[in-house]
């Protein structure tokens, strides 16, 4: 069912074409399209390496061979073509799915069907639970799916100009002192919002440590008590993440409990905007479609929603 694999270039060009608009804005097509093409080269790998195939297949070791576990490029009638993979939701055999990484074209609801029976006609051995797609367009838009991630982003010195009250201030994090605190307010969050361990989780010590040497992690502060962190990573290079942007991901914003309800919420996306060394850069952050009181405060903040993951139940 393989149909013959595009380039690279081409993928970059379909992948650019399903964009939100508004981004197009912020960086020039002709580097956006290298950006992509780095992005996709990995999808490429992954439909004709068998090598890794095997490897993933040993890893994740659910009785099936390697060549089930090859990227498809997928014909999909009347005029659509698919890259469509299978993964495993936080490497977690037990939560398969079907991610369609690439479409020929912009999705429209009119495709939904099709792809999900090629979904299940390709993966069915694996009992995948949904199969995920990305659009541009607004959440809920596609009747009989399920939002997934929202991605969230704007310029930083758009993000800049934002208000902020005068008792809240940000310092570049020096180590890792407070990790403890910052795992209890996840833990909090978890608490009282079971869904969120599936939404967010608190980035390991390691990569935290990396965003300190790259000044890129800041300790929260409200009238001189820590509050929380607040931080994002630049090395993005090939991170789908980006949408091929020239962007700082956001890697962490919580809050001690004690410091929640107070409105910060917007202002620490404006702190930290003001704050990141590279200003010409986009911030972006994916945030669950279901954790509205975090799109709110983005929104809020300046970040546009430029699209998202959707599941097809399976």
């Amino acid at each position: 069912m393989n149909s013959d694999l595009p380039t690279v270039e081409q993928l970059a060009e379909f992948s650019l074409a399903a964009q939100h608009p508004l981004t197009r804005q912020w960086l020039d097509d002709k580097t956006r399209l290298e950006r992509l093409a780095e992005i996709h080269e990995f999808d490429l790998e992954l439909a004709t390496d068998l090598e890794l195939a095997e490897q993933r297949a040993a890893f994740f070791d659910v009785g099936q061979d390697a060549a089930s576990f090859l990227n498809r490029w997928v014909s999909v009638p009347p005029d659509l073509h698919a890259m469509l993979s299978i993964r495993f939701q936080g490497l977690d055999v037990t939560k398969p799915f079907v991610d369609a990484s690439l479409l020929s074209r912009p999705l429209t609801e009119l495709d939904v069907p099709a792809l999900a029976e090629i979904a299940r006609e390709i993966y069915g051995a694996f009992k995948p639970l949904y199969l995920r797609l990305w659009s541009a367009a607004p959440a809920g838009h596609f009747a009989g799916t399920q939002s997934d991630k929202r991605f969230l982003a704007a310029p930083l010195a758009e993000l800049s100009k934002g208000d902020a009250p005068p008792e809240l201030s940000l310092s570049p994090a020096r180590d890792l002192a407070h990790y403890a605190d910052a795992q209890a307010a996840y833990d909090n969050v978890d608490a009282q919002h079971p869904k969120h361990t599936g939404q967010a989780r608190m980035q390991d010590d390691e990569s935290l440590l990396e965003s300190i040497e790259a000044g890129t992690l800041f300790d929260v502060w409200v009238g001189g008590e820590w509050a929380g962190y607040v931080g994002a990573n630049s090395d993005t290079e090939g991170d789908g993440d980006t949408l091929g942007l020239d962007a700082y991901v956001v890697q962490e914003i919580i809050l001690a409990p004690a410091f929640r309800g107070h409105g910060y919420g917007a202002a620490l996306s404006t702190l930290l905007a003001r704050s990141l060394p590279e200003q010409q850069r986009v911030l972006i952050g994916t945030i669950h479609a279901e954790n509205w009181g975090a799109i709110t405060g983005a929104l809020r903040a300046g970040r546009v929603d430029v699209g998202g993951w959707v599941q097809v139940g399976l």
